[in-house]
């Protein structure tokens, strides 16, 4: 027993010296590689800096700050881990790492996925900070474009945070991607007024409206003859495109045309529907080219109404015409008839 205790003493002891002999190594290791991971954190905020006031190289400088911070970062580690591990090989490390990156990639497949759309969307710049986007239900402006999501911020003050692989498999619409942007409404107006006289009422507004662009100029064009009104489409241009800008505009624009059309007596009328009923009643019921569909007589003769009486009568006749009466004469008969048709047609 004192045998066991002994070795294990001494194993414990070898273990403590061995420590305390690569103790200054591991001080020594720690320094140096905080000193790359500050030089690390320099490099990134240097080339930030150089194009910080450049729109177009904003997104590159990130990339390359990100990559530079990285690449750094991990030659700090390689050399740590020689001073630490003397014996430790460049290609002991690269083989080290091979085996690692697969692992880890098997186990953060998504977070990689989204490292590298973010590089990505980073280089190919399909939006950049500050424009205003639309991703499905989700519309703001792009705070952020970082390796692994972007940030954008909605009209209404909120955040959203979508994954960069979403929005580089997916469609975007960027609302500011160019400095113009066409706006068009819809203006309905009644199938009485003149349409020419309406467009270039229309027209006037546009061009008094401050704001719109003169040049590609604005247009107005029939677009729709609905149930109760002739739709014209107002298009006009405005510089910037951004949210607020367009909103305010476009709040002017249409003020100005509903006083304009109103002033001239131009109709905008409301929607109407018109319900016609048809009467079961008529004589002319089941007859196609005579039925009216609740529509007036006009000129022509309007159909007699339906009795219960008539009707009552007309049956009776013809049961008595089909059985023939034997008591009575040819001509009180025909009289007898004559009269329940005068009856019936009365």
């Amino acid at each position: 027993m004192s045998a066991e205790v002994s070795t294990l003493w001494g194993k414990m002891q070898e273990m403590v010296n061995s420590f305390f002999a690569l103790l200054p190594n591991i001080v020594l290791a720690i320094i140096v590689f905080f000193i790359f991971f500050f030089i690390a954190r320099g490099i990134k905020t240097a080339v930030r800096n150089l194009t910080r006031n450049r729109r177009y190289a904003r997104n590159l400088g990130l990339v390359l700050g990100r990559l530079a911070q990285g690449a750094t970062v991990l030659v700090g580690l390689f050399i740590a881990l020689s001073i630490v591990i003397p014996s430790l090989k460049a290609g002991d490390l690269v083989q080290l790492l091979g085996i690692s990156g697969v692992a880890i990639g098997f186990a953060f497949r998504d977070i990689l996925q989204n490292f590298l759309a973010g590089i990505l969307i980073l280089l190919t710049e399909p939006f950049q900070i500050d424009d205003q986007i639309v991703f499905k239900d989700f519309e703001g402006t792009v705070e952020h474009i970082e390796t692994r999501a972007t940030t954008i911020r909605t009209y209404d003050g909120r955040r959203i945070v979508i994954p960069n692989s979403e929005l580089f498999t997916n469609s975007v619409l960027v609302n500011t991607a160019f400095e113009n942007r066409r706006l068009e409404y819809d203006i309905g107006i009644g199938y009485g007024d003149d349409i020419d006289a309406a467009r270039q009422l229309i027209l006037e507004t546009l061009y008094e409206t401050e704001g719109i662009l003169e040049t590609p100029e604005p247009d107005v064009i029939v677009v729709d003859l609905a149930e109760s009104t002739v739709n014209l489409r107002a298009r006009w241009w405005v510089q910037p495109p951004r949210r607020a800008d367009v909103l305010s505009l476009q709040d002017r624009v249409l003020t100005n045309i509903k006083n304009k059309l109103t002033a001239n007596g131009v109709d905008m009328p409301f929607p109407t529907q018109q319900i016609l009923f048809h009467d079961q009643t008529e004589e002319t019921d089941g007859d196609r080219s005579r039925q009216r569909e609740g529509w007036p007589v006009g000129k022509g003769n309007a159909p007699k109404p339906r009795s219960i009486g008539g009707s009552l009568r007309q049956l009776a006749e013809a049961r008595s015409q089909r059985n023939g009466n034997g008591n009575g004469n040819g001509n009180d008969h025909d009289k007898g008839h004559a009269q329940s048709t005068n009856d019936a047609q009365r």
